[in-house]
């Protein structure tokens, strides 16, 4: 027996290191939860005075006026037959704003997609269908540098841009948008609507834990940027760019202003523009007071498997390959560095999680092979003790700030739903993260970048973001 007591205090000791990793690294990634949501919380409590403001614009306070600028809305499709048609249908009889052009980047090797985009334009004067003159399926980013070309020589001859907009193309779009977009732009460089994901009923869960994080990200985490004064990353869809301020970064690059080498150009963009001096706002703005935001709709994965190869791209785009790429920022303050460590945490956090998992099993494995020899388990230290219920309260406090943040954008059932789909993002943030080395290493090898499909189905006209 003592040669098994022997083995079982080895083992006691393994787990007992765990275990303290595992607390220490939740200790630290909560306290900064917390830091985040004690600049949010004092946020919302001081005075504010018009969009700068998280709460209170109206979208009765963006009418067109008697000039309304330009607009461009960029739309990259790749194998996008499914939902392009319905896309470019919706958005031409929703938009409410008189001034804007639709182009719709497709490849010379999709036909299906090229077709249903046609289709849908129907010669409609507001639509140019922009055929790249590489096969696809390349990147995103490359795709939006050859509407960005077609943009430039329409520009020669014809009416100047005000406004690039970003939308995919499973995009539900806002009607009132582009106005909000005509009246801060210029006023602000960058502006971003908040995003909504609808909750597919053919993947509740799965699909359901993006609402959770959309709102955290949307509703509290870009406000928080703002506030600092942080440099404000891109979401890819619903953000508005002047024209002058994505035309100073295309000089830079050759004429080029989307970054063909990056998974995530839209995070990436946000920040580059940022870096050259243009200000950007979250545009929180309600249809009416107690209303529904003027907000982008849109299906996201709704199977696991889909959802983690979308989060491992975000990961080794952001987290990875954007450490590299993008660095820590040349400002050197405070407020930028703890904005992008908290972009860059998610392999480190989940490697925490993956820890904390390892040690709740053994735990359970050490009491009942110590009540199988008849030994009694070693108790937690007492500063063990102290980690872990203050790691407890940082849990319970997490917990509540999610189920709030989720519960001012899908109503009080999406709150309650927001708690059990916590563990379906730790799953999937943890077969993300090895999807992502794997795919960062390969990148690091001199692995091609390229568009990684993912299936879409467009929202069905009338539906809203507030259903759990």
């Amino acid at each position: 027996m003592t040669g098994w007591g022997a083995i079982l205090d080895g083992f006691d000791i393994i787990v007992r290191e765990a275990t303290l990793l595992a607390a220490c690294g939740f200790l630290i990634g909560g306290i900064d939860d917390l830091a985040v949501d004690t600049v949010f919380l004092v946020r919302s409590l001081v005075a504010r005075r018009g969009i700068h403001a998280s709460h209170g614009a109206l979208l009765a306070d963006f009418p067109v006026g008697d000039a309304p600028g330009k607009i461009a809305i960029f739309v990259a499709a790749w194998d996008e037959s499914a939902v392009i048609g319905q896309m470019i249908r919706h958005t031409l009889a929703t938009f409410d704003y008189p001034n804007y052009a639709l182009y719709v980047g497709v490849y010379p090797n999709d036909r299906a997609t090229i077709d249903a985009a046609a289709t849908a334009a129907i010669d409609d004067p507001r639509v140019r269908i922009v055929i790249g003159a590489n096969d696809g399926p390349t990147t995103k980013a490359d795709c939006l540098n050859s509407l960005w070309r077609a943009l430039r020589r329409e520009e020669r001859d014809g009416e100047p841009i005000k406004a690039i907009v970003l939308h995919d193309s499973e995009d539900m779009v806002h009607r009132g948008e582009l106005r909000v977009f005509d009246r801060l732009i210029g006023r602000y460089s960058v502006v971003q609507l908040p995003v909504m994901p609808l909750v597919d009923p053919r993947g509740r869960f799965v699909s359901g834990h993006y609402c959770d994080e959309f709102a955290e990200a949307h509703g509290k985490a870009l406000v928080v940027r703002q506030a600092l004064g942080a440099a404000l990353p891109l979401a890819g869809v619903g953000c508005a760019i002047a024209r002058a301020a994505l035309g100073k970064l295309a000089e830079r690059r050759g004429d080029a202003p989307f970054d063909a080498d990056s998974l995530t150009e839209d995070y990436e963009l946000g920040l580059y523009l940022g870096e050259l001096g243009g200000r950007g706002v979250l545009a929180r703005v309600r249809e009416y007071r107690g209303g529904p935001l003027v907000a982008v709709h849109a299906y996201f994965p709704c199977d696991i498997g889909a959802a983690v190869r979308q989060k491992a791209r975000w990961m080794t785009g952001i987290a990875l390959a954007g450490w590299d790429r993008v660095g820590w920022s040349r400002w050197r303050n405070w407020r930028e560095h703890w904005m992008r460590m908290r972009d860059r945490r998610a392999p480190l956090g989940v490697l925490i999680l993956v820890t904390a998992y390892i040690a709740l099993l053994g735990w359970g494995a050490s009491l009942l092979l110590h009540a199988a020899i008849g030994r009694p388990a070693p108790a937690p230290s007492d500063a063990a003790r102290l980690i872990l219920w203050i790691n407890g309260l940082l849990l319970a406090w997490r917990l509540a700030m999610r189920a709030v943040m989720t519960g001012s954008a899908y109503g009080w059932r999406g709150a309650l739903a927001s708690m059990p789909r916590l563990l379906v993002s730790n799953v999937i943030a943890m077969l993300a993260a090895r999807r992502a080395m794997i795919r960062y290493v390969a990148l690091l090898r001199g692995g091609a970048v390229s568009w990684e499909k993912t299936a879409h189905a467009f929202p069905e006209v009338g539906q809203t973001g507030i259903a759990a």
